[in-house]
C-alpha cells in the first residue's frame, strides 16, 4: 500500500466523510474493486470498527444490490461502495440516505483513479461545483452543441442544480468519489435534438467510434455508431430510454479513461444520462441509470454562452 494510496484513503474517511470514532460504518464491494474496498476498509478501522461486506458484481448500472446489503446500510451511520457497477441511483441507497445515513458510491474504481483523483483540492473543485449548479438552478433552458454539429435542447424550469463536491459530513448526504459534478434533471418530456458522445458512455466505457443519439419528447429514438449500446438500449422500455440527468464536470484531475465514475467529473466535460432520476429531483422511476460523456461541447444558459468548446466563461 503506497503513502499516495494511504493519503487518498484518509482523505475520504477523514476530510470527505468525517468519520467520528464509534460510527458505524460499511464497505461494500466486489472483485473488481476489491483493492480499493480493503484499503478503505483497512484505514477505518484506525478510527472506527468497519463491516466489509464483498458482493456480486452486478450486470449493469443502477441493479439493486442483494437485499440483505440494502438492509445494512439503512442501519448504518456511513456507507461506501467501491463497485464496478454504480449503486448510485439504486433505491437501495436513495433509501439509506433518507433514513440519515451519508456515504458515498465509487463504480468503477481503480488503485490508479484512486491514488489520483483524490489527491486534489476539493474546496477548489467545490467553489466552481457550487457556482455552475447556481446557474442551472436559475436557468429555464439548456442548449448543448459540440463539434459534430449537433443540438441538444433541454429545459429545467423549477428543476435544482445539485452539486457534487466529495462533502458528505451531514445525515443524509451523498456523493460520488472522486467527486466534482454540477447535475440538474430536466424536465423528463421535453429534450429535444440531437447530440454526439464522443468521450465514453456506461456500460461500454471508452468511446472507439463516435455515438449519434437523436431525441424527441424526452427520449432517445434513435441509436447510431455502436451496435452493443444500441442493443442495451432496444432491450429496455421508455423510462430507461429518458433523458434524465445533464452534468457538468469540474475535477481538474480527472481524464477519459473509461470509467465514467471519473470521465463525468473531467473538467470541462459534460455528461447526459438516461434512466432513473428519482435521487435528484426528476420523477423518472428506472431500472437504470447510464451516462455519455461529451469531450469538448459548447453549453448555453437562456442564451449565455458558459462553456465553449469545453473553456468555461465564466
Amino acid at each position: 500500500m503506497t503513502t499516495k494510496l494511504i493519503k487518498a484513503a484518509d482523505i475520504v474517511i477523514k476530510e470527505c466523510l468525517g468519520v467520528k470514532k464509534g460510527e458505524r460504518v460499511v464497505v461494500v464491494t466486489d472483485e473488481p474493486c476489491r483493492a480499493v474496498g480493503y484499503i478503505l476498509w483497512d484505514r477505518l478501522r484506525q478510527t472506527t470498527d468497519p463491516i466489509l461486506i464483498e458482493i456480486a458484481p452486478r450486470q449493469i448500472h443502477g441493479q439493486e444490490p442483494p437485499t440483505t446489503v440494502a438492509e445494512v446500510l439503512k442501519t448504518n451511520d456511513v456507507f461506501m461502495m467501491p463497485t464496478s457497477r454504480s449503486l448510485t441511483h439504486t433505491h437501495a441507497r436513495i433509501e439509506a440516505c433518507r433514513r440519515g445515513a451519508r456515504g458515498t458510491t465509487m463504480p468503477g474504481i481503480t488503485l490508479e483513479i484512486f491514488e489520483r483523483t483524490m489527491n486534489v483540492d476539493y474546496k477548489k473543485i467545490a467553489r466552481l461545483t457550487t457556482k455552475l449548479a447556481k446557474l442551472l438552478s436559475r436557468a429555464k433552458r439548456a442548449t448543448i452543441t459540440n463539434q459534430h454539429s449537433t443540438r441538444l435542447d433541454l429545459h429545467l424550469t423549477g428543476r435544482k442544480g445539485y452539486i457534487d463536491t466529495g462533502s458528505i459530513k451531514k445525515p443524509g448526504q451523498f456523493s460520488n468519489l472522486p467527486a466534482g459534478e454540477a447535475y440538474i434533471a430536466p424536465l423528463e418530456a421535453r429534450s429535444n435534438g440531437s447530440i454526439v458522445i464522443d468521450g465514453s458512455f456506461a456500460p461500454i466505457g471508452f468511446l472507439k467510434g463516435n455515438v449519434f443519439l437523436e431525441i424527441e419528447g424526452g427520449q432517445i429514438v434513435n441509436v447510431r455508431g455502436n451496435r452493443k449500446l444500441k442493443s442495451i438500449f432496444n432491450k429496455y422500455g421508455k423510462k430507461e430510454r429518458t433523458l434524465c440527468e445533464f452534468g457538468i464536470g469540474t475535477n481538474y484531475k480527472a481524464k477519459i479513461t473509461g470509467e465514467v465514475l471519473e470521465d463525468e467529473k473531467v473538467l470541462g466535460s459534460i455528461h447526459i444520462a438516461f434512466g432513473n432520476n428519482l435521487g435528484f429531483g426528476g420523477k423518472n422511476k428506472a431500472r437504470v441509470h447510464l451516462d455519455g460523456v461529451i469531450k469538448a461541447p459548447s453549453v448555453w444558459l437562456d442564451g449565455k454562452l458558459i462553456i465553449k468548446k469545453g473553456k468555461y466563461l465564466i
